[in-house]
């Protein structure tokens, strides 16, 4: 069984495999999935350290593309719940929400409520680009900083 895995790593750790990993489990762990894709980018990174940047911003695309796709869920079912009910009295947090505007989507980087917040700025039908570019920013520094913070902190290589 060991060999299997080594050999799945092995292949999954590839450039041409790796990188596209990265891509699709950051972009599901974007979504209301729970799934973190900071150990995908931190292996990739260990097995091949020339894949950093590359590793990095393709989490970061994966992961806004994720978030972007939350914000049209949101959107789509305030839609739907408009058709049904009339538009309700909102929560504290949806104020403070609305008072940040697509600014709030910096924080789509948090852990638990990241994912939900860039549905909410769907729901509350912030401008979809500025949300967009938001996102990527944190997301981009959580990369960064995490999968440099844990090189720094595990320099040493990974053996199975």
């Amino acid at each position: 069984m060991q060999a299997w895995i080594h050999h799945l790593l092995e292949l999954l750790s590839l450039p041409e495999f790796g990188l596209s990993t990265v891509f699709v489990v950051s972009f599901i762990s974007a979504t209301l999935l729970p799934l973190g894709s900071e150990p995908v980018v931190f292996g990739l990174v260990k097995l091949n350290p020339q894949l950093f940047w590359p590793a990095v911003l393709t989490a970061t695309a994966g992961n806004t593309l994720g978030g972007a796709f939350d914000w049209w869920m949101g959107y789509g079912a305030h839609k739907v719940v408009d058709k049904y009910k009339p538009d309700s009295h909102h929560g504290r947090a949806l104020r403070w929400l609305d008072k940040l505007g697509p600014k709030a989507c910096l924080l789509a980087w948090l852990p638990v409520v990241g994912d939900p917040l860039c549905a909410v700025a769907g729901w509350l039908k912030f401008a979809f680009w500025p949300c967009v570019i938001y996102m990527a920013i944190g997301k981009f520094l959580r990369y960064f900083l995490m999968t440099a913070g844990l090189v720094w902190a595990f320099p040493g290589g990974i053996s199975f």
